[in-house]
């Protein structure tokens, strides 16, 4: 039996196909676009991504050659927050939907907070983005400012199930994907209806919960001949992003820190009792593993702010351009002659003074340089991530090594700039960015009853490189971090001025 594993990404969909030793036999991107109308407003087409998993499975079985007919249950990890109303007929409601890092709702996160007390909603569901990002308050603004389209809503769909009701025709979601709706209880397992009748919205908008190996259904016609895979073919119902990430990247094991970077970048922990604090708020899924969970911190634009650097600043470089932007980086001493970069591209984040932060360059002069720009981005990433490492740490004990997943893990030079900001040995494997799609894999595997549980994670991984920290450059950074949180804080308090003064 062959199992394929999607990761539905902010940037496209990766498809991957296992066989039943969990071995990848081949893969397959395909890019979608993001569109920013508005400083918070941060659609997708769904359109785009059943086309991406329509064309990524197609992709993947010719450049594999596997018969279709091997191939026995599928999984998605699917990325958070998002919206999705469909209608009786299962219908899209609109062409674009709102993902995880939209912030449109604010006014309506003010006015459910006016009947519920805002810690006891983060102590409640631990969710620590800004309150505008869950689906909840999404849900409001619709129902404030497009009426008609609310009235229709039949369900809501995070983006995992609105694949997963395209393949199969059913409508659920799982315990992982159901913490970020802004309406789910941690510990009790359930949605809590003083929420969703402070905020107006009807229980029956959200879909049945089930485990995340739990299986929704089997291929619908049309869904087969689409992708060409068997009727038979399993669906499971799957994860949302952190907690796949977290099962490919560490299992379910207690007290595990690992850092994802890519187009947002992640700083997460597995832990058998939630990381709750108000006044830091990090954000907590459930996690896959019944019992568990993933508090972390993020960037919202961590390798965004990166992939906009090199937009920026290297449009004359076609080949190889990460890897020039390392080179490029290298030939720069640290602290980047003064220049530091804040990476709040997308906004801020709960660990952020403000959610109205905006990126930056600070320090620039008239003799500034490409490559001092270039290294002060990607320093500003990792001292960012270090905030809340720290805070982790603090929380759960230090780690002794980290693992790095996600695209930026590919650079050598950045690793060993992260070991050294962070002050601790950090490991890549050879899992590197397809964490996501190795936790789908293992839930696929679970559904299909090749796996019982999830031991088997640890030995898919083989280490590929080890960065050391250097002590004389992990000094020099620890005394310019304090620098940039102040920067930091600066750049918060000029966005809630900007905020309040746009329109004057």
């Amino acid at each position: 039996m062959k199992l394929i594993a999607y990761d539905l990404g902010t940037g496209g969909v990766k498809a991957s196909l296992f066989d039943d030793q969990m071995n990848t036999l081949s893969k397959s991107f395909v890019p979608y676009d993001t569109r920013y109308p508005a400083p918070c407003i941060h659609e997708q087409r769904p359109e785009d991504w059943w086309n991406g998993v329509v064309s990524s499975t197609k992709s993947l079985l010719n450049k594999s050659g596997a018969d279709p007919r091997e191939i026995g249950a599928l999984a998605l990890s699917g990325h958070s927050l998002v919206t999705v109303p469909i209608d009786q007929n299962g219908h899209t409601l609109t062409d674009s939907v709102p993902i995880w890092s939209d912030t449109r709702a604010g006014l309506e996160a003010d006015e459910f907070f006016s009947r519920i007390r805002e810690e006891d909603w983060y102590m409640t569901t631990g969710n620590g983005f800004p309150a505008p990002c869950y689906s909840l308050f999404k849900l409001m603004w619709m129902k404030k400012h497009q009426p008609d389209l609310f009235s229709r809503i039949h369900k809501v769909l995070g983006s995992k199930d609105y694949i997963n009701f395209r393949l199969t025709g059913n409508c659920c979601m799982d315990p992982s994907y159901a913490s970020g709706t802004g309406a789910w209880d941690l510990t009790a397992r359930r949605m809590r209806s003083d929420f969703l009748e402070a905020a107006g919205i009807p229980a029956a908008l959200f879909p049945e919960v089930i485990p995340s190996h739990a299986i929704v259904g089997r291929l619908l016609p049309d869904a087969a001949r689409k992708t060409g895979l068997p009727e038979s073919t399993l669906v499971a119902c799957g994860g949302v992003d952190n907690a796949c990430m977290a099962l490919g990247a560490v299992g379910a094991a207690d007290g595990k820190i690992y850092t994802s970077l890519g187009s947002s970048s992640w700083v997460p922990v597995n832990s058998r009792k939630p990381v709750l604090d108000f006044q830091k708020k990090p954000y907590v899924f459930s996690h896959i593993e019944d019992g568990m969970y993933t508090s972390a911190f993020s960037i919202f634009a961590g390798g965004s702010s990166f992939a906009w650097t090199k937009d920026v600043l290297c449009k004359d470089i076609h080949e190889n351009v990460f890897d020039r932007m390392s080179e490029m980086a290298r030939t720069v001493p640290i602290g980047s002659g003064g220049i530091f970069f804040n990476p709040s591209l997308a906004g801020g984040t709960s660990q952020d003074k403000s959610i109205h932060i905006r990126g930056a360059w600070v320090g620039l002069h008239l003799g500034t340089t490409r490559e001092a720009m270039v290294r002060a981005a990607m320093e500003g990433i990792c001292m960012n991530l270090k905030e809340s490492i720290l805070y982790l740490c603090e929380k759960t004990g230090k780690a002794d090594e980290i693992l790095f997943c996600g695209g930026g893990s590919r650079s050598s030079f950045w690793m060993q700039m992260f070991a050294d900001v962070f002050h601790t040995k950090i490991i890549k494997t050879n899992i590197d960015q397809d964490a996501a799609a190795v936790g789908a894999a293992a839930i696929a595997a679970k559904a299909a009853g090749i796996w019982k549980d999830y031991q088997g994670i640890a030995s898919l991984h083989r280490i590929e490189c080890i960065s050391v920290p250097d002590p004389e450059r992990a000094a020099r950074y620890e005394a310019l971090q304090q620098t940039f949180v102040h920067i930091s804080n600066v750049l918060a308090d000029l966005g809630d001025y900007m905020s309040g003064h746009a329109d004057k």
